[in-house]
């Protein structure tokens, strides 16, 4: 497997993904070729574009509706329109967002359906919705007809790392690369050398990304700052942290993963409330599952737990209904004690698509969960093949293989 670990890599390496809208936005060509392509500004994120706070956001999907309803012919109008929405939902998180922008598309690709930059996004849809093979089979597509566009090995590469098919995504990766470094290749720099477990190296990559993101796109900054802050803290580096989140939060004011981040952080120092509170805010504007977990595992630790269990509750739903996903899902079960055999169930069913060590991790710690400790074993091998160093995988590794010895001695 390639090691993304050479300072010479940097210049021809979840995010979830993470790096959806990036993709979506990187290397837009400034002329659209479409029937209707006379209205709209330059795609978010590029040069000469609006900017990316919360209210420009909604005024510039606000905009694009209200083009589309005079002129619903305007194909340009349409791709701001769901590349919008796309960012939109990253900040907002709400799955709806991403089925409106889907929409959007349809109705260009029926009309168009070799609308070259239409297709592109599809494949950033495509990640956004956990359709990784789709995603991947999109990009190849966009890749064949244009080999030299950089944005098509990205999606390549994002849908085969959700599949856990490492080389192949470091592989397209590494074309991103050579063909134009950028805020979008050096995030995925970043991601894999975070899964090789080489952090210091994640930091440096991802710094970079930071650094090489338009200041006229303050969510942007606040994303890849934020991802700059889950580093530090993964390294133990908790006020180097902080202050990532902080200047995260200070171009995108309340940027679900700045604030989850800081409330992470602050935990982790001992502040359980505080960072309670701030999870409980970033509830009634950016509700997600991940949010009402990490908010009932703060109230069960202050002893709280009928409140815990409305959130265990609601976390649990969110990841059935609201946003299915099962490796989440078979985790949160497996950690919570809940229904595990389910657990064991879902994640041998996620597992049979996705081999990514998250996934394994999930089935891993559910046939823990369950007493099958050779099956955890097995599925624990996968999960740190790449050589991770992932808190939680490796507290799992650390569980089981305690547990081995315990059960042959009996």
């Amino acid at each position: 497997m390639r090691r993304f670990f050479q300072p010479s890599l940097l210049v021809p390496s979840l995010i979830i993904g993470a790096v959806v809208v990036m993709v979506a936005v990187a290397n837009w060509r400034d002329t659209q070729r479409s029937r209707e392509s006379q209205t709209a500004a330059p795609p978010i994120g590029t040069a000469g574009a609006p900017p990316t706070s919360r209210a420009a956001l909604e005024r510039r999907i606000a905009e694009m509706e209200a083009r589309l309803r005079t002129k619903p012919d305007d194909a340009t109008a349409a791709l701001a329109l769901a590349d919008a929405l796309l960012r939109q939902t990253r900040v907002a998180g709400n799955p709806g967002l991403a089925l409106r922008a889907e929409q959007v598309l349809a109705r260009v690709l029926t009309d168009d359906p070799s609308n070259y930059d239409a297709n592109r996004m599809l494949g950033a849809l495509y990640l956004s919705e956990h359709r990784f093979r789709d995603a991947v089979a999109i990009g190849e597509k966009n890749q064949a007809a244009r080999p030299y566009d950089p944005v098509n090995y990205g999606v390549i590469g994002d849908g085969h790392l959700e599949l856990g098919e490492y080389e192949q995504a470091f592989d397209a990766f590494d074309r991103m690369m050579t063909l134009r470094p950028s805020a979008a290749a050096y995030a995925r720099v970043a991601y894999a050398r975070e899964l090789q477990g080489n952090l210091d190296g994640a930091i440096a990559s991802m710094t970079l990304a930071a650094e090489a993101t338009n200041v006229e796109d303050p969510e942007g900054l606040a994303w890849t700052h934020s991802q700059v802050g889950d580093l530090y803290l993964q390294r133990g580096k908790i006020p180097e942290a902080k202050r990532e989140y902080a200047i995260a939060s200070h171009a995108f004011p309340g940027h679900p993963f700045a604030v989850v981040g800081y409330a992470r952080a602050i935990a982790a120092e001992g502040d359980r409330n505080g960072a309670l509170s701030l999870l409980q805010g970033l509830a009634r504007t950016s509700p997600t599952p991940d949010v009402a977990a990490r908010t009932g595992d703060l109230l069960e630790r202050l002893g709280r737990r009928g409140e815990a269990e409305r959130q265990f509750a609601l976390a649990e739903t969110g990841w059935r209904v609201d946003a299915p996903d099962p490796k989440n899902l078979a985790r949160f079960l497996a950690d919570h004690d809940r229904r595990i055999e389910e657990a064991v169930s879902v994640a041998e069913k996620a597992a049979e698509v996705r081999h990514d060590i998250f996934t394994e991790d999930a089935l891993a710690w559910a046939y823990f969960k369950s007493g099958r400790l050779d099956a955890a074993k097995r599925a624990l091998a996968l999960a740190l093949r790449t050589g991770t160093v992932d808190r939680d995988i490796r507290a799992h590794a650390a569980a089981i293989a305690a547990a081995v010895p315990q059960v042959a001695a009996r």
